[in-house]
């Protein structure tokens, strides 16, 4: 019985995903009968986490075009990886992709075509392991991410909270998981989630599995999944050092590989992050302004002290650093401009 349900489910859903299935840049469309590329497949996965597609197509595009096999990304410098990375944010990505092009690259360029194989490469985890083997390999590898888990407590009335509730989630999941086109199935369920059962508002009445979602005939799928309260975040506060010379270049620093935005290009910044909160070298530091910004675990407020530099240090241009830095330094940056709103402060 729960083979026949499965089956029948599945078909429900690849007759939908065949017909409604989103064009992206690194899917291979539905009934081509072409194989997806592992490498776009695994690039497109790491960019995805905690990002939404509309923000990864951009930097999918340029990643492949400036990058187009794995080789030829384990080829180029970490630092112009990282660069290239700058505002797609949680930068441990970018280091890990680096790292795992690198391990592919020295296996022949060929990725592994089981989960636990790929959960061998830096920074491929469960999630990420059974994407890539599902959609990239055709392994019936359950996939689970926020979208699966809203389909999945919704059709089974799951009222327990996230993250409590993921376990249950996942088994119901692999129920659900078929045999036959397990790649296109996993793409499926997340088109279903991200297009269809969203968040707020589901559209029930164009559902592939409205008959069958017992949240539906309950009245309460928008109400799932539920999740437990936040604890609220914590503020951190720092200073960050913005120096101009004469010829518009700006002072730059590359942050230690490790911990938050590690190897990222950046102002001078302090006690936020643990480093000294003073000044990089004398000047007349004038007060910019402040900046906010959150992170996963906190909220930041960066005080920008300024500082006009003159003669020609040969710096990086005001322009290109912007575009280099992850985008709370690219905020900083935005104060070069501005007018000061107190008195210069002596640097020491």
């Amino acid at each position: 019985m729960r083979d026949s349900l499965t089956k029948t489910r599945a078909g429900e859903l690849l007759g939908w995903y065949d017909a409604h299935a989103r064009t992206l840049p690194w899917r291979v469309p539905p009934g081509s009968g072409r194989r997806a590329d592992p490498y776009r497949v695994w690039l497109s996965e790491i960019m995805l986490q905690q990002t939404t597609v509309a923000a990864v197509i951009p930097y999918f595009d340029r990643f492949t075009g400036r990058w187009p096999t794995v080789g030829a990304l384990a080829a180029a410098p970490l630092e112009d990886v990282l660069a290239a990375w700058a505002g797609l944010g949680y930068y441990a990505r970018a280091r890990n992709l680096h790292a795992c092009a690198v391990a592919v690259a020295a296996r022949g360029g060929v990725f592994p075509d089981t989960e636990a194989g790929l959960r061998e490469l830096p920074g491929i985890g469960p999630y990420t392991a059974a994407a890539i083997a599902a959609i990239a390999f055709d392994r019936p590898a359950t996939v689970v991410d926020g979208n699966v888990e809203r389909v999945m407590a919704r059709l089974h009335a799951v009222g327990e909270p996230l993250p409590d509730a993921k376990a249950r989630l996942r088994e119901l999941a692999a129920e659900l998981t078929p045999a036959e086109r397990p790649g296109d199935y996993a793409q499926a369920v997340m088109d279903l989630g991200a297009t269809i059962c969203t968040p707020r508002s589901p559209a029930c009445g164009i559902c592939p599995w409205m008959e069958g979602c017992a949240a539906r005939l309950a009245g309460i799928a928008a109400e799932l999944p539920r999740k437990r309260a936040r604890a609220a975040k914590p503020v951190r506060e720092g200073v960050a050092w913005l120096a101009l010379d004469a010829a518009g270049g700006v002072h730059t620093v590359q942050r230690e590989g490790k911990g938050l935005l590690g190897g990222m290009l950046a102002v001078p910044t302090g006690g936020w992050d643990g480093a000294s909160p003073a000044a990089p070298f004398a000047a007349d530091w004038e007060d910019a302004g402040e900046v906010r910004h959150t992170f996963t675990h906190f909220h930041l407020r960066l005080e920008v002290r300024r500082a006009a530099v003159p003669g020609n240090r040969g710096w990086m241009p005001l322009a290109e650093a912007r575009d280099a830095m992850p985008t709370v330094f690219a905020k900083v940056l935005r104060l070069a401009g501005q007018s000061p709103r107190r008195p210069p402060l002596t640097g020491g």
